[in-house]
């Protein structure tokens, strides 16, 4: 049996990710296993570079068994060094936090390496049986038409919406007032707030089914 472990927006709390981690691996105690991060590493914590950096060496230990996707400060911050968006308007929502974490007093000093590997981030991933995505869907759309603005930033009408999208939505990006997930018949949100002094949650699932088996959680 393999095991995917779905962790939720982790927003520079570096010693929570390490925890949970290393609690993930001794989970699946040799089992073959996937980890799937739903975005949001940058901003309003105080380690944004040890988590990147951590999610990188991650992806190369395993060698395509851990997914990054984007998520909307991830985002942000590659439009402000596009341009696009006001960098105070970034520096507002955390990525005061970030620049610190890297020493640096612009976006656009931020590692080459770090941008390209933001750039390269998908939106979304879909293993069968759920669709990971860091905020929700569209409901109104089927789930390979859907906007990445959608994928990225999408609270109403996603959260209120009871219809089955063809697979469990697995997504972050708003934070829950308690320490659980909140699993529905359609979608499961793994945000617990962890950069606000909640957890920081994995959900576990087996390939044989489509809803979690358990939830590791570290503080």
């Amino acid at each position: 049996m393999s095991l995917t472990y779905a962790v939720g927006d982790i927003h520079g709390t570096l010693h929570k990710l390490r925890r949970l981690i290393a609690r993930c691996e001794q989970h699946a105690d040799g089992r073959p296993m996937t980890f799937v991060f739903l975005g949001d590493y940058l901003d309003r914590g105080p380690q944004s570079a040890g988590v990147v950096e951590t999610v990188i060496d991650l992806q190369s230990q395993l060698q395509g068994r851990a997914i990054a996707l984007k998520g909307n400060h991830e985002a942000m911050a590659l439009n402000v060094i596009a341009g696009t968006v006001p960098a105070q308007h970034w520096l507002g929502q955390g990525g005061a936090a970030t620049m610190l974490s890297y020493g640096v007093k612009s976006a656009r000093e931020l590692p080459r390496a770090h941008v390209d590997w933001l750039r390269s981030l998908p939106a979304s991933y879909d293993d069968g049986r759920r669709f990971f995505v860091h905020a929700g869907i569209d409901p109104n759309k089927p789930l390979d038409a859907q906007d990445e603005d959608d994928l990225l930033w999408m609270r109403e009408p996603f959260l209120s919406d009871r219809r089955d999208h063809g697979r469990l939505v697995v997504h972050g990006h708003t934070p829950l007032a308690t320490d659980t997930p909140d699993l529905r018949s359609n979608r499961l949100n793994v945000d617990t707030g962890a950069v606000f002094g909640g957890p920081l949650t994995a959900a576990v699932f087996a390939d044989s089914e489509t809803k979690p088996i358990a939830f590791l959680q570290a503080e």
